[in-house]
């Protein structure tokens, strides 16, 4: 009697979004970058190399760049579908998030009102809460394929924008604040009370938040038009991310920790803070942030604006130079030969994932190179942000010929001479 088996629970390839699948996009994503990782550092310890490329060092150089380059082509497509996986679970993590702020603040309300009781302004608290919950929910229905609520904070490069999530924030907390007001003011029985209420939304009261509600607001238009026109004029190198992730409000497009982005961040966390507390404290007014704080706040925003003002930069080269083994004897370069080209700027933040390095390229001349990816254990030495090596290719024409670095990021340096011998 022949034995059946249950294929239905076999474990997919790459990029399935199943929800019971047993082998997601995720893990295909991480296979794939564990299988490049184990390849790279084989071929760094020169194992695996054919043996009719061994015997030359250029040729086995170029086996090994293109076996990288294809396993780092297979990294890209995991991590789009990756990416396609995380904006399918985005839409229900967001529901569950909302739902359980919802629950926390319906018990600190239960709990802060034994002693004291329940208020008008309790249920207005409540019910601001929910009425913004399901505008976000709603929100987040209408742009689930471009991240759910999270879509008008990310930027062009998938990555979450640090001014657009604190302008953001600030505006989510003026809404639930007016329509705590709001609801209060509905539950108002007596007219001296809704007096009362109609004052606390005078802009006297509100003036320190509203300030830094517009300083906000203008910090990240003006660094959205910044940033926009400095990738235009190729002043500043920008690559896409897989998706967005939380530690980008932090961090710089490379993964380090920014000093301009966290103290935006603490700074308008800690208002924030503040004024959630004199909103809890005095809920029958805006609440009034103090001008030191506000000011505070200001300085922090400006810190930030200068600092996307002034980062970054595009390739630049300085020099270029024939490589030289040891013992080599001096002499020109000549078609064949290695040459380095020195600079900086050759891989943006951002740039040192395996797909992105594989896009970079060198013009010699009429003809494009692309930079040989050259393995040692735990990276590479080639490229290097500072430092490329690239061979000469036959096809270059001997004379007065320029060299010019195409990054991953699509920008091109400046043209740098040399001179190319038969």
């Amino acid at each position: 009697m022949a034995v059946q088996q249950d294929t239905s629970r076999e474990p997919h390839e790459g990029g399935c979004t199943c929800a019971d699948c047993p082998s997601g996009a995720r893990n295909g994503h991480q296979r794939a970058i564990a299988a490049f990782v184990r390849r790279r550092e084989e071929l760094a310890d020169g194992k695996g190399l054919p043996a009719a490329v061994a015997h030359s060092a250029g040729a086995s150089r170029q086996w090994v760049s293109d076996e990288l380059a294809e396993s780092a082509r297979l990294v890209a497509e995991r991590g789009r579908a990756e990416r396609l996986s995380w904006l399918h679970r985005l839409r229900p993590a967001t529901l569950v998030v909302l739902g359980a702020i919802l629950l926390v603040l319906l018990l600190v309300q239960g709990l802060t009102a034994l002693g004291a009781g329940w208020t008008t302004a309790r249920s207005a608290g409540l019910v601001a809460a929910f009425l913004l919950a399901a505008l976000l929910a709603l929100a987040a229905h209408f742009h689930r394929a471009r991240g759910g609520v999270l879509a008008p904070v990310v930027g062009e490069d998938q990555r979450l924008s640090t001014s657009r999530a604190v302008a953001a924030c600030w505006i989510v907390f003026c809404v639930y604040a007016v329509l705590v007001l709001a609801g209060e003011l509905a539950g108002a029985s007596g007219h001296a009370r809704r007096a009362e209420l109609l004052d606390g939304l005078e802009l006297g009261r509100g003036v320190g938040l509203l300030t830094v509600l517009a300083a906000s607001c203008a910090v990240a238009v003006l660094v959205h038009h910044t940033v926009g026109v400095r990738v235009r004029g190729r002043r500043l190198q920008k690559v896409r991310a897989d998706r967005p992730r939380a530690a980008d409000l932090l961090t710089d497009d490379s993964g380090h920790g920014s000093f301009t982005d966290s103290q935006y961040v603490l700074v308008h966390a800690a208002a924030l803070v503040f004024c959630a507390v004199r909103l809890a404290r005095r809920p029958e007014q805006l609440p009034d942030l103090p001008w030191a704080f506000a000011v505070l706040a200001l300085v922090s925003a400006a810190t930030y604006l200068a600092g996307k003002a002034t980062g970054g930069g595009g390739p630049v080269i300085h020099s270029v130079v024939r490589t030289r083994e040891a013992g080599d004897l001096d002499a020109p370069i000549r078609t064949g030969d290695d040459i380095e080209i020195r600079g900086t700027g050759f891989l943006p933040p951002g740039a040192e994932t395996p797909q992105a390095l594989v896009r970079m390229a060198v013009r010699i001349g009429q003809v494009q190179v692309h930079v040989p990816l050259i393995p040692v254990p735990g990276g590479f030495t080639n490229p290097s942000d500072t430092l490329l090596t690239v061979p000469i290719p036959a096809e270059a024409e001997p004379g007065r010929v320029t060299v010019q670095v195409v990054t991953a990021a699509g920008v091109e340096s400046n043209e740098a001479g040399m001179d190319l011998v038969d």
